[in-house]
């Protein structure tokens, strides 16, 4: 397989006011199953088609956002060479030492442009309860809620895009995929892959940095995103837009938001992204079906409300 240095988006950090309402929402909506809760007060969540131990983590605390997000990559030499290419731009970089999440080897914690922090590592414990592999069943257990599949993608605001692009392509290898820019025609939103999703982060350039738009997760299908929306409307589950689909990326999706406040997205559907392929681009005349392509209009909450 081609695939080297990044594999895929591996976890992300979330703050939480109240942990129970968060739990209640991240396992009955989005459909998450609890690996474990520690002394530290986080808890470890995982998507039932994962086979890694967690690719969630909830920390309680007194303002929401996200502490951090993680990429798995596929060895130590690749993480040793990324920090030398890092210290020979300047760019502040540390190591997370293995274990501060449980079942995790170290992270290299880059410290962005952009104001966030985004960590890179090779080792994580399989899940017990992983996918199937011999004469596999499509799931060990049926999925509830809606089902995510995965965890999939961040979409973070903050400053110097075009820094934290360079270093994310150069560096980590991350391709762009599509970009949306601003009046002035430079990079406003970009769409960057270390694989053949549409994405597998998202940035926009924003006046403050280290800022958290919202959380991804892949689910099967329009039908799916149906159900999820029909969860949302029983339990009254507070939705920013959708469903609805984007012109950027072409994926299907709704946007909600959890009890603290952090967004949410369950997406499905995306192109195929390879990089051999011309970049897609949109103007800011367009930004309407861009981001909304049924809607054609932006809506009040989704560009300016972050947490």
């Amino acid at each position: 397989m081609a695939l080297r240095g990044v594999l895929r988006p591996g976890f992300v950090q979330l703050r939480v006011l109240d942990m129970d309402k968060a739990l209640w929402h991240y396992q009955a909506i989005i459909g998450l199953q609890i690996v474990s809760t520690e002394p530290d007060g986080r808890v470890y969540l995982r998507a039932f088609d994962e086979f890694d131990r967690h690719s969630v983590v909830l920390r309680p605390a007194e303002e929401a956002g996200m502490d951090c997000t993680g990429f798995k990559c596929d060895g130590e030499p690749f993480l040793l060479e990324a920090e030398s290419a890092l210290a020979k731009r300047g760019i502040h970089t540390e190591w997370v030492a293995a274990g501060e999440q449980p079942g995790m080897g170290r992270r290299l914690r880059v410290h962005m442009p952009t104001g966030h922090l985004l960590d890179f590592y090779a080792e994580a414990e399989l899940s017990d309860r992983a996918p199937l592999t011999r004469n596999p069943h499509v799931f060990r257990e049926p999925p509830s809620g809606a089902a995510a599949i995965r965890f999939d993608h961040c979409l973070l605001y903050g400053t110097n895009v075009a820094a934290a692009q360079a270093i994310l392509h150069e560096v980590f290898g991350f391709e762009l995929a599509e970009h949306l820019e601003d009046p002035t025609g430079s990079p406003l939103a970009v769409f960057l892959s270390a694989s053949n999703k549409a994405h597998d982060i998202a940035l926009v350039e924003h006046p403050e940095p280290g800022k958290f738009h919202h959380a991804s997760f892949l689910v099967e299908d329009w039908a799916a995103i149906g159900h999820a929306a029909d969860l949302m409307a029983v339990y009254n589950v507070p939705v920013d837009i959708g469903p609805t689909r984007h012109g950027i990326t072409r994926g299907k999706t709704i946007y909600f938001w959890d009890p603290s406040g952090n967004r949410n997205e369950v997406f499905a559907g995306g192109y195929t992204f390879y990089p051999d392929h011309p970049k897609r681009s949109w103007e800011f005349e367009h930004a309407g079906p861009a981001v909304f392509y049924y809607e054609k209009k932006l809506n009040d909450t989704f560009l300016p409300v972050v947490t």
